[in-house]
């Protein structure tokens, strides 16, 4: 099939572009080469694939878009400018990047007629906290910690009575709570796609990317995954700085699993519209994810733990895999022992600039932490 992936020279999607072409199918990407990822040459790199076609462009710009859809028959939405934080004070450019972004590429789909299938990159931060259930073994849907409680230092989730929430997996059917400028993007992105599809009766699903690791992440980008973060800061010898106290948890998942599940999306039954969660369903704590990485590349440092938050931050979050695994019949392969030795190696290959201490003091100028 002919195959359109926006952002396909980033992380996630230039390992789709690599298993779309090992599949056979004629890939195009089309991506804006932002400096943040890229660098300011914006130079495409070289880990891509000669095999693809390739259009230097915005997503935002109907010209280009409408270039990058000739002949095009199915379309991955991969491209978003990330980083929950920085969302929070660069407001009007994620929301023009991702949510104007995604509504330029769907006007022009539609105006086109001629896409048979739609896959769109969500993400778990739409969810906000994850599930929980209460003391009386209740399910509950928590909203964000209170300031109040958080000034306290006092971390885990707790219900009126101030006795502490249990964490459950999280189901596609959780009530979307986004609490950053980003999750609402991607918000956007899953439900102007899942609108739009059902409208114009083309198959599409959304999938939910819950904490993607693994080779090709942007080390210099104090923006991107927490593996590259803390990898880039031991390579810098510098401890790797953990919010809270270390124990707030995330569903890791390796590119490779991620590439595979956009591949099965190709096939599965979506006529109005699929979701799924894309994860493990094993909760691992930030500063566990510090302490490995230092085991594994051999440097005895300890993650600094800041006692810190940020605004928007969440306590845990882990998928349910149970949907996806029935119905794309995706189940997630890669153990995070096994597969963060691909983000060593990545780390070893580039001395990476580490920009996360100017990162966290724009953020604590703003009050978007303390």
């Amino acid at each position: 099939m002919k195959i359109l992936v926006t952002g396909g020279a980033g992380f996630i999607g230039s390992h789709l572009v690599d298993g779309l072409l090992d599949a056979g199918h004629d890939v195009r990407v089309l991506d804006c080469l932002d400096p943040q990822v890229h660098g300011a040459e914006r130079a495409w790199p070289a880990y891509l694939s000669g095999a693809c076609e390739r259009i230097q462009g915005d997503v935002r710009d109907p010209e280009t878009v409408a270039q990058a859809l000739q002949g095009i028959e199915v379309v991955y939405h991969q491209a978003a400018a990330v980083g929950v934080g920085q969302s929070m004070y660069e407001i009007a450019r994620y929301v023009s990047v991702n949510s104007l972004g995604a509504a330029v590429l769907l006007d022009a789909i539609a105006r086109e007629g001629r896409v048979k299938r739609m896959i769109v990159a969500s993400s778990m931060s739409i969810y906000g906290e994850g599930a929980y259930v209460d003391a009386e073994g209740r399910s509950v849907h928590p909203g964000l910690r209170s300031d109040a409680q958080l000034e306290r230092r006092e971390w885990d989730l707790i219900d009126g009575q101030g006795r502490p929430l249990a964490l459950l997996p999280t189901p596609e059917t959780k009530p979307l709570i986004p609490t950053s400028v980003y999750a609402v993007t991607k918000r956007d992105h899953e439900e102007l796609f899942l609108s739009v599809g059902a409208a114009y009766r083309i198959p599409t699903v959304a999938l939910r990317y819950f904490n993607v690791y693994g080779s090709r992440q942007a080390l210099s980008n104090p923006y991107t995954g927490v593996a590259a973060i803390f990898s880039a800061r031991l390579l810098n010898g510098k401890a790797p700085l953990v919010n809270e106290d270390g124990l707030q948890s995330r569903d890791f998942i390796h590119v490779s699993d991620i590439a595979r599940a956009n591949l099965l999306a190709l096939k599965c039954p979506a006529d109005g519209g699929r979701v799924f969660n894309l994860g493990t369903g094993r909760a691992t704590s930030v500063g566990r994810i510090a302490e490995l990485l230092a085991e594994r590349l051999g440097v005895d440092i300890q993650p600094e733990l800041t006692g810190r938050f940020r605004a928007g931050d969440i306590r845990h979050c882990i998928a349910d895999p149970e949907r996806a695994r029935k119905e794309l019949g995706f189940e997630a392969r890669v153990a995070l022992e096994d597969g963060i030795d691909e983000v060593i190696e990545s780390v070893r290959a580039e001395l990476p600039h580490d920009g996360v201490e100017a990162a966290a003091r724009e953020l604590e100028q703003r009050g978007l932490a303390r």
